[in-house]
């Protein structure tokens, strides 16, 4: 049986089936997580729909057990950071940083205000509008920065005084289980339930009837179920899916200035970063210096179990990711694409994948078309800026972009041409709580962070008081 356990209405729950979860450093199971029946799921939504009255209607106890449970993460991260390393592989350094990111979620949404604005104040009648919240929220989430992923939805949500039921990844539910176990004592029995399981799970409640609102984030191909399912009953949703973000290099550009920034950009968290950089377009004349730079910085960044001194990039999290990276190089190289960089997997049982940087590789081969979602960069030249927008833009995703130049001011006009949800100007992966995020086209609907993500767990009501 699993040492982890579910939360459902306040208690822990050990589920009455279990799947195995690896360590993607070893490929070997690493512990089991509770599978949650139809049964149990049905028992942690009328959890949070009993919970939801009270809880939407104390907003200064909604802001204490915020608060409260951001001390709580804050408490235990050490905990939680070994948690997501080993079910996910990143550095231990970095894992404690997604940790405390949850925490700055936590905290931003326990100091937001909830909208409450005077429309009409005369003889006639006092206009408010007022936010409600909307009940029950079935939150998903992905592999990639399980902790963090979930904090981002649920701090909002709760803020708002909705109830939630949170699913994580199968791949990566332990964290989230353990952070449902640490909060079980700060929120009252059933506002935050938390549940494990595979897609089946998903599914179920994303077609709940008692769910009002579906926050998910991943595959846009699962994103696109998610909206189908949540159709017929009219739920709210936001979608956080894929992104093939750009990056611009302008010809007065240093590239000793920006390869750093580029490289990290793209390379964190072994690519695994829905807005990370994912191809890179340079002007020709500069094209192999930049690929220089970033091919040195590649060889010098050590790769390895998260849990070794000096390791800044970990294992591919899951072994389908891992086939899908090598099977994108191994097309571009068939395609004519060089490897500056690794090029081929790490030999030995894990997912390791160097930071490999291709060049000779164009428009029209899978790995600059299609989101990679792993530690592989190409580096594409250009002919002029107006050439360099139109690739960019010419792609189905719009989640991110960014421009690097001497120039910030001709950077930002550049950057104010791309169809994307953030355009960075000499920096990417710049976010924080309060700072929208979100894509358009196929890269999801809404966005998260904010007051404008909160909006999106709220409806707007009209409160009308006619004056006698």
């Amino acid at each position: 049986m699993s040492d982890y356990t579910m939360t459902i209405g306040g208690a822990a729950v050990a589920g009455t089936g279990s799947f195995e979860v690896v360590n993607p450093a070893t490929n070997e199971v690493h512990a089991s997580a509770p599978d949650c029946s139809r049964e149990e799921l049905d028992a942690a939504v009328s959890a949070a729909e009993a919970a939801f009255p009270a809880w939407s209607a104390d907003e200064a106890a909604r802001r204490e057990a915020l608060m409260a449970a951001a001390k709580a993460i804050h408490e235990a991260a050490a905990e939680l950071a070994a948690e997501i390393t080993a079910e996910q592989g990143k550095p231990i350094r970095e894992a404690g940083y997604e940790a405390m990111a949850g925490q700055n979620w936590l905290d931003y949404y326990a100091n937001l205000e909830l909208p409450r604005e005077v429309i009409q104040d005369d003889k006639r009648a006092l206009v408010e509008v007022v936010a409600r919240p909307l009940g029950v929220v079935a939150a998903i989430t992905p592999w990639n920065f399980p902790v963090s992923a979930a904090c981002t939805k649920i701090a909002p949500a709760l803020a708002a005084g909705n109830t939630v039921v949170l699913k994580p990844s199968p791949f990566t539910p332990l964290a989230t289980l353990r952070l449902g176990e640490l909060l079980r004592s700060v929120f009252p029995p059933g506002v935050l339930n938390v549940v494990s399981g595979g897609d089946a799970l998903g599914a179920q409640m994303t077609e709940h009837p008692s769910v009002r609102k579906i926050t998910f984030t991943g595959s846009v191909a699962t994103g696109k179920r998610v909206a189908a399912a949540a159709a017929p009953d009219l739920k709210r949703i936001t979608l956080e899916l894929g992104g093939n973000d750009p990056a611009i290099v302008l010809d007065d550009a240093d590239i000793d200035t920006i390869a750093d920034g580029i490289f990290w950009s793209s390379f964190a968290n072994s690519g695994q970063i829905c807005s990370a950089i994912k191809r890179v377009y340079v002007p020709s004349a500069m094209h192999g210096a930049l690929v220089d730079a970033l091919a040195d910085r590649a060889r010098s960044a050590k790769v390895g179990v998260g849990t070794e001194k000096g390791v800044r990039l970990g294992p591919i999290t899951t072994r389908p990711q891992f086939d899908r990276v090598c099977e994108l190089v191994e097309d571009a190289l068939a395609a004519g694409a060089r490897a500056a960089s690794g090029g081929a997997p790490q030999p030995g049982p894990g997912n390791f994948y160097p930071p490999t940087v291709l060049t000779d590789v164009d428009d029209g081969v899978r790995i600059v078309d299609e989101e990679q979602f792993g530690p592989v960069l190409p580096v594409v030249p250009y002919r002029d800026v107006d050439d360099a927008v139109a690739r960019a833009n010419r792609t189905h995703f719009g989640l991110d972009a960014s421009v690097w130049s001497a120039d910030p001011d001709r950077a930002a006009e550049i950057a104010g041409r791309l169809e994307c949800g953030t355009a960075w100007v000499n920096t990417h992966l710049m976010q924080g709580p309060g700072q929208p995020f979100g894509g358009i086209k196929w890269s999801g609907i809404g966005v998260e962070n904010g007051p404008w993500g909160l909006a999106g767990f709220y409806n707007l009501q009209t409160l009308y008081r006619a004056r006698p």
